[in-house]
């Protein structure tokens, strides 16, 4: 069991606590194993969206192998975080703990000096301010998260259910990773080389509930081959308006989708050395081995397994 807090400090944005907290909650039912808290200064803090969060833990005392997550803050108040545990952020640091944040949360670490001579990133909209206020880090702009050592750091709202995915599969390996990915419906799970702005999330944007629910299914179906039938009874539609409606809500083909989701968790499976590629072939739909090479190369221009060795090669310490 691996210990993990979310420090709350005031203004507090939800939704960059809660995505996260979704993901490390799914991930007990699916694998892994984390014992959540949430703490604070004090015992309650109002959130930017003018919620309350009552009953926060007090600061505990922060180990070795604990995780440390920032939420991102309402960026009209980091003109003043006088009020940031900074000494206690840095006795975590000194501990051993993973540190991480959120969006603007990065600016509680940079308060603590935990950002000194590091890589790092936040939101586009205040990464140029970050580095000048903390200009011993390396501000990295336009990427999702970005892992430095013991310290982890995301962009803007969302990009912390991303950054949260790729703990999750450091600590319990990618089956749990995908398996979370699948029961929070997060279709395609972004890396943190990838640009804080994702074509995948345009497939979703639709306001079409029928080819939602064809894009649910899809998901959470990976290593099937559904028919047009399964798909249109699926979207409460006939196949003809299924494929007609698919392609004008999303702007691609239903098999090109079915394509994407498989190579997305393909190139998630690939990342562990026990799974072979006739067994990530089967995991994620493909008829064999040979079928995933075609297309894997078709799609990135190299074999899965030369993208496999360079994926270690730049991971590896």
């Amino acid at each position: 069991m691996r210990r993990l807090f979310f420090l709350i400090v005031p203004q507090t944005h939800l939704l960059d606590l809660a995505g996260p907290a979704q993901v490390f909650w799914e991930a007990n039912g699916l694998g892994g194993a984390y014992d959540i808290h949430y703490c604070a200064g004090r015992d309650s803090v109002r959130s930017a969206q003018g919620l309350v969060l009552a009953g926060l833990e007090p600061l505990p005392d922060v180990g070795s192998g604990d995780i440390v997550l920032v939420p991102g803050l309402d960026s009209s108040t980091l003109d003043d975080l006088g009020h940031v545990p900074v000494d206690w952020l840095r006795g975590a640091a000194a501990a051993g703990a993973v540190l991480g944040s959120i969006c603007s949360g990065a600016f509680v670490l940079g308060q603590a000096g935990v950002l000194d001579g590091r890589r790092c990133t936040t939101h586009w909209k205040v990464a140029d301010r970050l580095a000048r206020e903390v200009p011993a880090a390396h501000v990295v702009r336009n990427r999702l998260y970005v892992k430095d050592g013991p310290v982890i750091t995301s962009a803007g709202v969302a990009s912390g259910i991303d950054m949260a995915l790729a703990m999750v599969e450091e600590d319990f390996g990618p089956i749990t990773a995908a398996r979370v990915a699948r029961e929070i419906v997060v279709y395609l799970r972004r890396s943190g080389e990838s640009e804080q702005t994702s074509v995948f999330l345009d497939f979703r944007t639709h306001l079409h509930p029928g080819i939602h629910r064809a894009q649910d299914w899809l998901a959470r179906h990976v290593e099937e081959s559904p028919t047009i039938e399964r798909l249109a009874a699926e979207a409460a539609m006939s196949p003809r308006n299924l494929t007609r409606l698919f392609r004008q809500a999303t702007g691609i083909t239903i098999k090109d989708y079915v394509t994407r989701l498989r190579l997305e968790v393909a190139a998630s499976l690939l990342r562990s050395p026990d799974y072979t590629l006739e067994r990530v072939a089967a995991e994620c739909g493909f008829k064999d081995s040979r079928q995933l090479r075609r297309i894997w190369s078709r799609r990135f221009g190299v074999n899965p397994s030369s993208w496999r060795a360079r994926d270690e090669r730049r991971i590896s310490p």
